[in-house]
């Protein structure tokens, strides 16, 4: 369903999906115009079962813009979207094309664009971010050099250059989270592995492809596994989540995951 939540924290129904042609499965959180529509993904359903973009109005009705085929076009979005000021959004789909998903615009009448095809196992699970030239940032959770995933740019053109290829080390692997961009064209995000205790690391990738670890995960009390990407204020600190770690009760016997900062050095 898609809700909002008041400042009281009473929460409304804006819209129950049923499953068929309006989408199954949103796993993504949404973006918002400045008319107050919302804009998402549903991972399955639609015309033929590989998910759709959708809108909800103010009023509560939902339009598909469009449903993936599961072909060349893509299928299976796992991800949110990203608009921009000419109404264009752009996202990836996990599957789809050649098995591996891709990078999409679709634009203000629903006509869809693939900026780029996936090949070789890569799929990427998080959404895009862009800069004021057009070119899209995001990662891969698979794929890359090593098959252990890859940062990637998109550039207008369609053309995509591998910025970082994990190699599963101390460096980390299986991004799942996207990335947050600073005005030096740094890039943050984290992995779900790796690290030097297996448990993920936060990362950056500066403007030459160089990866710096900001922070390796122990799965203990600091937590461990991040699946989401991050936030990141004006001074530059960075806030996340991790899936397990923290606390351990007996509900979640590997800890039941914290939220944490990471202040820059």
């Amino acid at each position: 369903m898609v809700f909002k939540l008041n400042g009281n924290g009473k929460e409304k129904v804006l819209y129950s999906f049923t499953g068929g042609a309006d989408g199954a499965d949103p796993q993504a959180g949404l973006v918002r115009d400045s008319s107050g529509n919302l804009y998402g993904t549903a991972f399955y359903g639609g015309a033929y079962g590989w998910g759709v973009v959708f809108k909800v109005d103010t009023t509560g009705a939902e339009t598909v813009l469009y449903s993936f085929t599961g072909g060349s076009d893509g299928g299976e979005p796992l991800a949110g979207l990203l608009r921009d000021s000419a109404g264009n959004l752009y996202g990836t789909t996990y599957g789809g094309a050649y098995g591996w998903g891709v990078v999409f615009m679709l634009d203000p009448t629903g006509a869809e664009t693939v900026l780029y095809s996936f090949t070789y196992g890569a799929n990427p699970y998080a959404g895009l971010v862009r800069d004021s030239a057009g070119n899209l940032y995001g990662t891969t959770e698979a794929g890359g050099a090593y098959g252990l995933g890859a940062v990637f740019k998109v550039k207008e053109n369609s053309k995509e250059k591998i910025l970082y290829s994990f190699t599963g080390g101390a460096d980390g692997t299986d991004p799942r989270g996207g990335l947050v961009r600073d005005s030096a064209s740094n890039l943050y995000g984290t992995t779900w592995q790796g690290g030097a205790y297996g448990w993920g690391v936060v990362f950056k990738v500066d403007s030459t492809g160089k990866e710096t670890v900001l922070y390796t995960f122990t799965g203990g009390a600091d937590g461990g596994n991040p699946a989401a990407g991050l936030l990141r204020d004006s001074a530059g600190n960075l806030y996340g989540t991790t899936y397990f770690g923290g606390v351990v009760s007996d509900a979640c016997s590997m800890g039941c995951g914290v939220v944490f900062k990471i202040t820059p050095q």
